[in-house]
């Protein structure tokens, strides 16, 4: 299998970047906005995408779903509920069953 071929791509800020997939996300501007502390800034980038995504920026928020839901959000995978339920548990909170 032939690796992918990288092009060259500029963000709307002007960055340049390489990418072999067809994600538009430019990971420089993906760094500039990761938050510095929270349970976001504990997250993989397109798992705290895809939160931000659906409006779930609070734990508050975030303990309104379940498990369930939150794995069917794009970008959220197995690996992420144990950090989330971490975050949860810290603050009182849970999932909803």
């Amino acid at each position: 299998m032939a690796p992918s071929k990288k092009t060259l791509r500029t963000c709307d800020k002007g960055h340049n970047y390489y990418k072999s997939s067809d994600c538009p996300t430019c990971p420089i501007c993906a760094q500039e906005s990761k938050p510095e502390s929270g349970f976001l800034s504990l997250l993989s980038a397109p798992a705290r995408r895809a939160l931000e995504h659906h409006g779930i920026t609070t734990l508050q928020q975030l303990s309104t779903h379940s498990e369930k839901e939150i794995l069917k959000l794009h970008g959220i995978g197995p690996a992420s509920l144990p950090t989330l339920r971490a975050a949860l548990q810290e603050s009182g909170l849970s999932f909803k069953n």
